[in-house]
């Protein structure tokens, strides 16, 4: 064989190995290639922190995806969730993951079938500025509508959580956002707040973050509340999802907690005046938000807030930069 024929026949092969895709992105199957048309889908959100995954929580969310086809959208790894969620799972025609790698693959007609015919939709962990470049105001971002509009199954972890809300820190800085940073300096350049990004009915006026209580965000979440209060806005919450846990909101709003730590909750933060102090360069001062801990045994409506066996509940107030709890 000549070796120009055999360089030929390795580049084709290439292009055929499983995986291969242009090099705007990857793609990764497990199951049935053909669409699977369940019967019934039933629209949701899972909302995971991230740190590790619930299995309960993913039942749920292959039960309200009628068994089809999952597709998992991230933008580094490879293949992590399709031998998970295919086959310790279970119950699911097949699992396709589209790795991207730049913006252009948010406009590739083969990404958007793939999308178009997902049953659900989930947004992995990884870095959330790569998706806020890469999907913004692209046909992707208009796709994760459209799937939830049409009673169809979404979720995130992770980053993949950090930017399912009307609002989103964004992580677009070049370093780590810590609660310390952004108290003692609300309008550090770290604090990149995104608007708009999605349009997820459930999800108006929600900001979120994530890896909670272990990575200690309470206080970079309530500047993103400070930054964000506007009299305008018909409600402005704040959601925070420990590890391990994941906040299961149906369709109607109803939603409970799933979790593997038993301290993990999730907590919803609810401001009740605008900061007295909200200045760049000077410590936050912002009194009085409510903070409501989830966990397993309690019941939540995410769009009127009722609430039901809260795990915790307490107030406290930011004063000079300082996170205190109100006897």
């Amino acid at each position: 064989m000549s070796p120009t024929l055999l360089l030929r026949l390795t580049s084709l092969m290439l292009l055929l190995a499983p995986g291969a895709a242009a090099a705007d992105y990857d793609t990764y199957l497990t199951g049935n290639a053909a669409d699977a048309r369940p019967a019934r889908t039933t629209g949701g959100l899972l909302l995971s922190g991230g740190g590790g995954d619930n299995d309960d929580a993913f039942r749920w969310f292959v039960a309200c995806a009628g068994g089809g086809d999952i597709v998992i959208l991230r933008a580094s790894g490879k293949d992590g969730y399709n031998d998970y969620l295919f086959s310790r799972i279970g119950g699911v025609d097949s699992v396709e993951t589209i790795v991207f790698h730049r913006r252009a693959a948010a406009t590739d007609p083969r990404v958007l079938e793939i999308i178009a015919g997902a049953d659900g939709l989930f947004l992995a962990g990884g870095d959330q500025s790569n998706y806020l470049n890469y999907w913004k105001g692209t046909p992707v971002a208009a796709a994760l509508d459209a799937h939830v509009r049409a009673g169809k199954p979404l979720g995130g972890t992770s980053a993949g959580l950090a930017v399912l809300g009307q609002f989103a820190y964004s992580a677009l800085g070049p370093r780590n956002l810590t609660s310390a940073i952004a108290l003692q300096d609300p309008f550090d350049p770290q604090i990149t707040l995104e608007r708009d990004f999605l349009h997820l009915e459930l999800m108006q006026g929600i900001v979120t973050d994530t890896h909670f209580m272990p990575r200690s965000r309470l206080g970079r979440a309530l500047v993103f509340l400070a930054r964000l209060m506007d009299p305008a806005l018909p409600r402005l919450v704040g959601l925070g999802i420990d590890e391990k846990t994941a906040l299961c909101v149906e369709a109607d709003g109803t939603g409970r907690v799933f979790t593997t730590d038993p301290a993990g909750r999730a907590w919803l933060l609810l401001p009740s005046v605008p900061p007295e102090t909200l200045a760049p360069g000077q410590p936050l001062t912002f009194r009085d938000i409510r903070i409501i801990g989830l966990g397993p045994e309690s019941r939540c409506h995410l769009t009127t807030l009722s609430i039901q066996k809260p795990a915790a509940v307490s107030t406290v107030s930011v004063v000079r930069g300082q996170v205190v709890q109100k006897p």
